[in-house]
């Protein structure tokens, strides 16, 4: 049975990084660090973190979905360079000892924490985003395919921010419409998630109670971000966000040394 200090520290920081995600994307910044400093082991924390966000991907998708905001062929073909890129990604980080894993993350929080304090998308509103000019349809098509298996690796191996990497990266290089870049980049996900999580599942790296429960966690912040969203709210997104990643480098620092 799972201890209750894994539940302790997971569910409310999920909740936190489902809260952050509504108002400005980079939820995963918060909720894969909460597995890891719960005790988890680096793969299994990921598989988790996977099985939890894959619920609230699946609930944001079908609402786009319902809204019309996602073309279907664009979809399809993005979704399997998306399952191919995740694939590979997934693997790629089952084969790296744990110990490699976390010297590797010593070197990519900083990087992180440098995305976070400079991107400026993080302190709007993502309809905010301007509308790019328009690109021929097939142009558009095999960007967004390469931008889906690029990321989808990515998020196969790691994960945080892929959501809003996606949405830069498709509304600024395939000039994508807001609202198509955004169901596309629902699809993408869901896919990254559902692939990804297969194969940590196959590897027995997923922890079902703790990633269920904090699913339900990350959707309810979810829910309660997006009722109460203020420009106070997105003000204190860099500030939760960057505490969290502090504790997580020292924390893996310390393990390290």
């Amino acid at each position: 049975m799972e201890s209750l200090t894994i539940y302790l520290i997971v569910c409310p920081l999920v909740f936190l990084g489902g809260f952050v995600d509504s108002i400005a994307g980079g939820g995963g910044f918060i909720s894969l660090p909460s597995y890891m400093m719960s005790g988890l082991p680096v793969h299994m924390a990921i598989g988790t973190n996977k099985l939890s966000s894959g619920m609230g991907t699946s609930l944001a998708t079908y609402r786009f979905a319902k809204k019309g905001y996602i073309n279907l062929k664009t979809a399809i073909y993005c979704a399997i360079c998306a399952l191919i890129g995740s694939m590979m990604g997934a693997k790629t980080a089952l084969l790296i000892d744990d110990k490699i894993f976390k010297l590797i993350m010593l070197l990519i929080l900083p990087v992180t924490g440098l995305y976070v304090i400079f991107n400026k998308s993080l302190e709007r509103n993502k309809k905010e985003f301007d509308d790019n000019e328009d690109f021929s349809s097939k142009k558009t098509l095999i960007i967004g395919m390469i931008v889906a298996l690029v990321i989808g690796f990515y998020d196969g191996f790691y994960g945080p921010g892929t959501g809003t990497f996606l949405m830069i990266a498709l509304t600024s290089l395939a000039h994508m419409t807001l609202n198509e870049s955004a169901g596309i980049t629902k699809v993408i996900n869901l896919t990254t998630n559902i692939t990804s999580l297969c194969i940590f599942l196959i590897n027995g790296k997923v922890m079902f109670s703790v990633g269920f429960t904090a699913g339900l966690f990350g959707i309810a912040g979810n829910y309660v971000g997006t009722n109460l969203f203020s420009d106070k709210g997105v003000k204190i997104v860099k500030p939760i966000m960057l505490i969290v990643l502090t504790i997580f480098f020292i924390k893996l620092l310390l393990e390290i040394i």
